[in-house]
């Protein structure tokens, strides 16, 4: 990856103190969005390390997904699959394969569904998605292409913020380590 989208990536993040409601910080990513380079960039650097696999669709989760798998599905030439997840309130019509994460990091569990028609026997999937920190959702998402008959390839990430062993399990590469983002 070039160094100068590695910087911007850096300098665009925020981590958000949402109030005493909370036990935790929260990501803000949305400085990404804004600038046209990162955006020009992101899709053909996350691609890279799976052009020589010839992935035939990217499969990317609701919500920053929605943003991150068409940039890197127009970059290699290929579909783009949404996963829609229970309960964001806009599932879509048709019949759905589903598949339940394992526990994340904040001990919850999502509901995983992709399109039937959209995902099949002949698919070499990549997933894509902004920050990877337990592989839970990964899991589900790997679980619906197994049940789809699809194989896939890996995951692309901007972040890699898990431990090492989920990075080897399921075949992550990542732009950032969580390491390298501001305290």
């Amino acid at each position: 990856m070039p160094g100068e989208l590695s910087e911007r990536l850096v300098d665009r993040f925020r981590w958000i103190d949402p109030g005493p409601a909370t036990s935790h910080l929260v990501s803000d990513i949305s400085g990404w969005w804004r600038d046209p380079a990162v955006l020009a960039e992101l899709g053909p650097a996350l691609v890279a390390p799976y052009r020589v696999a010839r992935p035939t669709v990217v499969l990317a989760p609701a919500v920053t997904g929605l943003l991150l798998g068409p940039l890197a599905a127009t970059a290699l030439g290929v579909g783009f699959v949404p996963a829609h997840k229970a309960d964001d309130g806009r599932l879509p019509a048709g019949p759905l394969t589903w598949a339940k994460s394992p526990p994340d990091y904040r001990g919850r569990q999502v509901d995983l569904a992709v399109r039937d028609r959209h995902l099949g026997p002949d698919d070499r999937v990549l997933v894509v998605d902004d920050w990877v920190r337990t592989g839970a959702q990964l899991h589900a998402l790997y679980d619906i292409c197994a049940a789809r008959g699809a194989e896939v390839l890996g995951t692309a990430v901007v972040v890699v913020d898990c431990p090492p062993e989920v990075a080897a399990e399921l075949r992550i590469t990542g732009l950032l380590a969580g390491t390298d983002l501001p305290a």
